[in-house]
């Protein structure tokens, strides 16, 4: 830039125009637009840079640690061995650790109990627990009912003692027999339980079991009965 009686007149510095820029006065600065660009010498005096980058300097020294040191304060999480609560050996897949879900529905497929064991856990020992647990269901007239007229079975529940359990809480055992009755005859009837199961595994949360502690696996357990019960009464309603 320079002054004349005329005015002020801008020279911009173009590469076709090989301006030698050496040859500027070390008092002048560049321009870019309309922006004055500060020269090195000037911006380091006025703006004490020398003076900030030796202190900064003088900071770092042997007796303190590196930057980059091996720590492990972060990991608090690490990946530790299968299993969980309320697991156990698998005896119909190689013993591989799992648990089991036992289920009441009524005729229709609507859950009404559920619980999860261990995979090793006997059916047999279960029946008790599960039809005590059946909620009561309000009628019309009388005392809500909490017990069914009969239950179908598979020959995994088959035992005398839960036959004899069943006729003191007034309910028709239809248990299959072991080497006795075709387990055919007993799909007629089962089939809801295995659709009700089905529709449980569609929810991705309970296909698989992530949970290790059991109160958490099984509350997921019973919001997905709840969906379902929802389901029939959007259904009929």
């Amino acid at each position: 830039m320079h002054s004349q009686s005329g005015g002020t007149h801008w020279h911009f510095i173009r590469v076709e125009h090989r301006d030698p820029l050496g040859a500027i006065a070390a008092g002048n600065g560049l321009r870019q637009w309309h922006d004055l660009l500060a020269t090195l010498a000037g911006l380091a005096k006025g703006r004490d840079l020398g003076s900030i980058a030796l202190a900064l300097a003088g900071t770092v020294g042997p007796s303190q640690p590196a930057g980059l040191v091996p720590s492990f304060s972060g990991c608090r999480q690490c990946s530790g061995s299968r299993g969980g609560e309320e697991t156990g050996p698998n005896p119909t897949d190689r013993g591989k650790s799992g648990s089991k879900r036992h289920l009441v529905v009524e005729r229709q497929g609507i859950p009404l109990v559920i619980r999860h064991t261990g995979a090793q856990v006997n059916e047999t020992s279960l029946l008790e627990t599960m039809i005590d647990a059946i909620p009561a269901i309000r009628q019309k007239r009388g005392r809500p009912r909490r017990r069914p007229d009969k239950l179908d079975a598979d020959k995994g529940y088959d035992s005398r003692k839960n036959r004899q359990a069943l006729r003191r809480r007034h309910i028709l055992p239809r248990i299959a027999r072991r080497r006795i009755d075709s387990s055919q005859a007993l799909g007629r009837h089962r089939w809801v339980v295995e659709r009700t199961l089905a529709w449980l595994n569609r929810f991705r949360r309970l296909k698989v079991r992530y949970e290790r502690r059991a109160d958490i696996h099984q509350a997921f357990l019973t919001l997905g009965c709840a969906l379902i019960c929802w389901h029939f009464v959007n259904r009929f309603c």
